[in-house]
């Protein structure tokens, strides 16, 4: 007869996947405004621009994204960045996960495109995004995606009623990351160790551009498609995550205005390119 103190293997891993999925509640939902209308027309707005904040605490309209309570938070802050002459974000991870998150209500096939900027000081030597053990990366832009949750396999289904449960929140859909990888190449989809609802895709790989601003534009919905093999759903959250919990290094990065276009304004979507 088993032990009433020692939980099962399928106990472990229902915890280990309800955690995931708590943490993905975070990144879809806010505290609610005291003046429903203010919020409504912040959401459908574009992104809160981080050039548009002083070079100090934390940008307007962008709040802290708590991963796990217990793990040491990563410091974010506004910086003047000289090469750009702009305010940017500042990310220090010291074996730490946390991120920030900007909660908005966009038709991704309105706007299509996300245009992004960062940097990285260094890579994270030992990370590896395909194991579990080892799924860091110096940069992440995190999108929570709504969705028809009547697809969601049983699993699923049991597991992100009980995440629901104990967090308080909705949970995304689905989540997208654009993620900086050390080896796999740049297109590279690699799902979650834990649950196919959050993939990640690989922007940038390699040491080539560390120490450079890169730039990026990405059609999210053909990306999104590519992924999930489904068109999206409404864009709920987009959130910046700098982690080295798993592999317990430190890491230091900066991230550029974030926005949501309707169309293309560079040559290419899939194409970034460096500051010299």
């Amino acid at each position: 007869m088993k032990s009433a103190a020692s939980p099962s293997p399928s106990h472990w891993r229902l915890a280990a996947l309800t955690a995931v999925v708590v943490l993905l509640a975070a990144c879809a939902n806010t505290q609610k405004s005291h003046d429903p209308v203010v919020k409504q027309v912040r959401l459908d707005q574009a992104l809160a621009l981080f050039s548009t904040n002083p070079a100090s605490g934390l940008p307007e309209a962008w709040e802290p994204l708590i991963l796990m309570r217990k793990k040491k938070q990563t410091e974010y802050s506004l910086v003047h960045d000289q090469e750009l002459d702009r305010t940017v974000l500042h990310a220090y991870a010291d074996k730490a996960s946390s991120g920030l998150r900007h909660e908005v209500n966009i038709d991704p096939l309105k706007q299509p495109v996300l245009s992004w900027s960062w940097k990285v000081g260094s890579l994270i030597k030992s990370a590896d995004n395909t194991q579990r053990d080892t799924e860091d990366s110096p940069v992440r832009i995190v999108l929570a995606f709504d969705g028809d949750k009547n697809k969601l396999s049983f699993m699923d289904t049991i597991l992100f009623d009980t995440a629901k449960l104990v967090s308080g929140h909705e949970f995304p859909y689905a989540t997208l990351m654009y993620i900086w990888e050390n080896k796999a190449p740049k297109e590279t989809v690699i799902s979650n160790t834990r649950t196919g609802r959050i993939q990640m895709l690989v922007a940038e790989s390699g040491p080539a551009n560390v120490g450079k601003w890169v730039h990026y534009q990405r059609n999210i919905v053909d990306d999104y498609v590519k992924v999930y093999g489904e068109q999206p759903g409404r864009l709920i959250g987009v959130g910046v995550l700098t982690d080295t919990d798993n592999t317990e290094e430190q890491v230091e990065s900066w991230y550029g205005d974030i926005r949501l276009l309707r169309q293309v304004t560079q040559a290419s979507v899939l194409t970034p390119t460096a500051s010299k």
